[in-house]
């Protein structure tokens, strides 16, 4: 049997919590970061339904987990705003902020405090022109950042040619603002981060079930060429997993 690399190894041994000497930022009390990242300078914004108020069929809760499956291959046909809104509000919503404060969304986080910014790669979403967006979860719109035609592909390049990313109706792709976890749980929180973006992912797989859709979580990419393409600096923003969502062929 092969055993486990030693990089694999270190990081599984050194973020266990008897290595935990430094204390947190938070035990520290120095201030917490942002619940979330501001609205993006100068880009236009555009609203979302409520996705309180949705028209989507309901779908039994065991059926969709027992028919739950990775679809790589989508229709044409593009996503409603109103879909895309569910979506958004399945993976990332904010149901409350309370006075810590924190922000109690749809899916769980260690310690409440969910790092995810989510930047979309819109391909066939009706009502918004193809390109990168990012999603403001406080007031859920989204920011249009890039309508650069070569986008899709070069994500694609990113993203090891899967070409799922450039056919989806749209690529959701989750960067992690470390710093929201680590100001609490110092080095352990490197782990959180991913076990953060499984209930993320799950919960996207899931709520695709009423609209025909399917969907793929993503793990393998180049992150230095994805950092580059989303615009984050792949060490305080990095992108941790990503998905894509489409109608599914007849």
């Amino acid at each position: 049997m092969r055993h486990p690399s030693y990089l694999g190894r270190t990081f599984m041994e050194l973020t266990k919590y008897k290595y935990q000497a430094e204390k947190s930022d938070q035990t520290k009390m120095l201030p917490q970061p942002e619940l979330t990242d501001p609205a993006e300078p100068g880009c236009q914004l555009f609203d979302l339904p409520d996705p309180q108020k949705h028209s989507l069929p309901s779908v039994d809760l065991f059926q969709a987990i027992n028919e739950r499956v990775s679809v790589r291959a989508y229709s044409e046909e593009p996503l409603s705003l109103e879909e895309l809104s569910y979506l958004l509000w399945c993976t990332q919503g904010i149901k409350q902020v309370t006075d810590r404060p924190a922000t109690l969304r749809t899916v769980p986080s260690a310690g409440a405090r969910h790092p995810f910014e989510t930047y979309l790669l819109i391909n066939k979403v009706e009502g918004l022109a193809p390109g990168l967006y990012k999603y403001s979860a406080l007031d859920h719109k989204v920011a249009l950042i890039s309508t650069d035609p070569e986008l899709p592909d070069k994500l694609t390049q990113a993203c090891h040619r899967q070409g799922m990313v450039k056919n989806s109706a749209v690529t959701f792709f989750w960067v992690a603002v470390v710093y929201r976890t680590f100001w609490r749980y110092v080095e352990r929180g490197y782990r959180y981060l991913h076990l953060d973006a499984g209930h993320v992912c799950q919960n996207l797989y899931l709520a695709v079930a009423p609209m025909n859709a399917g969907c793929c979580g993503i793990a393998a990419f180049d992150d230095e060429m994805l950092s580059q393409l989303l615009g984050v600096d792949g060490e305080n923003r990095a992108p941790i997993y990503l998905a894509t969502v489409g109608k599914k062929k007849e």
